[in-house]
């Protein structure tokens, strides 16, 4: 395994010690290793959606209808 060192403002290695503390990580890189496999999934899961969309083809709707669509779903949230 490689190593690779980091350095970090004190405020985000505060908050690296206090994940871990919380018992849920072993050290800070286990807590890292963790940070980028979710940045892997979440990452591998908008090109799914990127390609699903450009595989979907034009939609015959127009801009300003989803537009409004989109405004009132936010609306409702």
């Amino acid at each position: 395994m490689a190593t690779m060192n980091v350095s970090l403002p004190d405020p985000m290695r505060d908050w690296v010690e206090t994940q871990v503390k919380g018992g849920v990580y072993a050290n800070a890189s286990d807590y890292i290793r963790d940070l980028i496999r979710h940045d892997q999934q979440r990452n591998q899961a908008l090109k799914a959606a990127i390609a699903e969309g450009l595989a979907s083809g034009r939609s015959t709707k127009k801009a300003g209808d989803v537009m409004k669509a989109a405004k009132a779903r936010l609306r409702k949230a």
